[in-house]
C-alpha cells in the first residue's frame, strides 16, 4: 500500500492504493483552500502542509498521525524591519540534523526550524546578500522553491531561486555564495547572458550517493553540475523541449534523472498533446521516452514544479505526478510503465509520497 499527499487548488487529498491500480481518496483536508505543498517527515512521521488562505495568507500546518488535529506553526513571517510580506510557502524540507527543517518562500527567502517545524526563523544572511535588490521575480513570483541539503552534513546546502540562480552555503547558512557559471538565460540579451543574475531556476535536486552532483531544470534547458554548482553543463539534447518544471531523481543512481518537458514559456503544456516523461541513466548524455500508459493524444497538460514525487530506489522506484487537469499518474517500475492513480481532482500543485 502506498500513500500520496496531493496538494491542490481546493485542498489536500490523501490517496491510498496499491501501485499499479487506481488509488482511493482516503481523506481531504483544508477543503476549498489552496494547498501549495505537503510532505511527511520520515524521521518523525509528522505531516506538513503549506496552505494559502484567501484572507489570512500563507501558513504552515502540521500534525502527528493520520487523524490528529492540525496545528499552525509560528514564526513563518517576515520581521517588520524587512519591509516584506509573505506571499507563498513553496516547500518544506527536512534538514540533516535532528529536528531541523527548512522552508522556502516567496519573496525568495529561507526559514529554518530547530524544533520539528513548530517555530521558524528567517535566515538573515541570505536575506541580506548584497545583490538582493537586483533580484527579479519569475512568472510565478520571486520564489525560493528548491532546497538541497548535503547528506550527512548540516553545514552544506544549495538552494534554487526563480529568478536569482543557485546559492550555496558551507557554514550552516551563515554565509552564501553563488553557484551558477554555465547557466545561460536565453531570455536575456546576448550581451548580458554571461553577467546577469536573473537566472530562472525551475527545479533542482542533489544526487544523494554523489552529492557534488546536482540536476537542474532551467527556464529553457536542463543542466547538470558535477562540482557542487561550481559549473553547469547543458544536457537538454534529446528532449523535445528544454523547458519544464518537474524534476525527479533515483536516489540510488547519481546518473539518473526524470523530467517532464513542456512546450515553452509561452505555451506551458505537454508537447504535441502527448504526456511523456523522459529518463536519463547516463547523467544526461541521452534521454529515453517513458510514456507507456500515459495519454498519447489530445492531452495538453500542465505539471507544476512540485507536482512530481518519488519513493524507493532502483527497480523499486515509484514515481507519481499530477497535472492542473486534476489527474494523477503513477509508475511502480521506475517509469517503465504508468497507470492512472486518480482522475478529476482539483488542479494539482504538489505530489509527495508519504
Amino acid at each position: 500500500m502506498s500513500e500520496l499527499l496531493v496538494g491542490t487548488k481546493k485542498g489536500l487529498f490523501t490517496l491510498r492504493g496499491e501501485p499499479g491500480d487506481a488509488f482511493d481518496v482516503a481523506a481531504r483536508d483544508f477543503a476549498g483552500e489552496v494547498v501549495e505543498f505537503a510532505m511527511r517527515d520520515q524521521r518523525t512521521g509528522r505531516t506538513f502542509a503549506s496552505v494559502t488562505h484567501g484572507h489570512y495568507g500563507p501558513k504552515v500546518f502540521f500534525r502527528d498521525g493520520d487523524a490528529g488535529e492540525w496545528s499552525q506553526s509560528t514564526g513563518l513571517e517576515f520581521p517588520d524591519d524587512t519591509g516584506a510580506t509573505l506571499e507563498r510557502i513553496w516547500i518544506v524540507k527536512p534538514g540533516e540534523a535532528d529536528g531541523l527543517l527548512y522552508a522556502g518562500v516567496a519573496p525568495a527567502a529561507l526559514f529554518s526550524s530547530a524544533d520539528n517545524g513548530e517555530t521558524w526563523e528567517l535566515n538573515r544572511a541570505l536575506w541580506n546578500v548584497p545583490t538582493r535588490p537586483e533580484w527579479n521575480p519569475g512568472a510565478g513570483g520571486l520564489a525560493l522553491h528548491s532546497i538541497c541539503p548535503w547528506p550527512g552534513d548540516p553545514q552544506r546546502m544549495a538552494i534554487g531561486v526563480s529568478a536569482a540562480g543557485v546559492w550555496i552555503t558551507e557554514d550552516g547558512g551563515q554565509s552564501w555564495r553563488t553557484g551558477y557559471p554555465g547557466l545561460t538565460p536565453l531570455y536575456m540579451p546576448e550581451e548580458e547572458q554571461g553577467t546577469t543574475n536573473a537566472l530562472c531556476v525551475h527545479n533542482m535536486h542533489r544526487a544523494p550517493t554523489r552529492p557534488e552532483r546536482l540536476f537542474l531544470q532551467f527556464h529553457g534547458s536542463v543542466y547538470r553540475s558535477d562540482d557542487e554548482g561550481g559549473s553547469w553543463n547543458d544536457i537538454q539534447a534529446g528532449l523535445p523541449s528544454g523547458f519544464g518544471f518537474p524534476l525527479a531523481i533515483d536516489p540510488a543512481d547519481p546518473d539518473c534523472a526524470f523530467v517532464i518537458p513542456l512546450v515553452a514559456d509561452v505555451d506551458r503544456v505537454t508537447p504535441g498533446g502527448r504526456v511523456r516523461v523522459y529518463e536519463t541513466r547516463d547523467a544526461g548524455a541521452s534521454w529515453i521516452e517513458r510514456s507507456k500508459g500515459l495519454p498519447g493524444k489530445d492531452a495538453y497538460l500542465t505539471i507544476y514544479r512540485q507536482a512530481f514525487g518519488s519513493a524507493g530506489e532502483g527497480a523499486d522506484l515509484q514515481l507519481y505526478f499530477g497535472a492542473t487537469s486534476g489527474d494523477v499518474f503513477g509508475s511502480a517500475d521506475a517509469g517503465a510503465s504508468w497507470f492512472s492513480a486518480h482522475e478529476r481532482l482539483a488542479p494539482v500543485t504538489s505530489v509527495r509520497v508519504a
